[in-house]
């Protein structure tokens, strides 16, 4: 359910506004502080202009900064998305270091197991290979073991 709209009276420069709006008083008082604030200001620097030529300079000041404002929300906004992608990109990597991790102490426990500690293992490359050498060896360990028993592969 929306917010139901409320009546707010505000005195700018000594002339008396009815404002209908979403906002607290709190806030509401807060920016016709600052209007009033800013048009004595204008008034101050440029004594000659009425009423009307300072709520102008006011507008087109108030439209400025929120432009700035944008500008500064969209470059905060792009520069979030692209430490976003970083993020991602760092976990992706991290998580391709542990898998390469695993693959190298894999390796290394299929070292050991077959007695052969002392070789040592340069990059994943050849902790790969070593796994992929000692996958085949398994592989064909088995199957002339089932060709020999029933004279060809078993079916389970």
């Amino acid at each position: 359910m929306p917010a139901e709209k409320k009546r707010y009276k505000a005195v700018i420069a000594n002339q008396t506004y009815t404002i209908i709006g979403h906002e607290t008083a709190a806030h509401m008082d807060m920016v016709i502080k600052l209007v009033n604030d800013q048009l004595k200001e204008i008034k101050s620097l440029s004594p000659a202009i009425d009423n009307e030529q300072a709520a102008i300079l006011l507008a087109v000041n108030a439209i400025s900064d929120q432009l700035k404002r944008q500008e500064e929300l969209l470059k905060l906004q792009k520069k979030n998305r692209e430490l976003r992608t970083q993020a991602l990109k760092a976990t992706e990597l991290e998580n391709r270091m542990k898998r390469i991790e695993a693959i190298e102490a894999e390796a290394k426990q299929v070292l050991e197991q077959s007695g052969r500690s002392d070789i040592v293992i340069h990059n994943h490359v050849e902790a790969q290979q070593i796994l992929n050498q000692h996958r085949k060896q398994e592989i064909r360990g088995k199957v002339p073991q089932e060709k020999q028993e029933t004279g060809g592969p078993q079916t389970k």
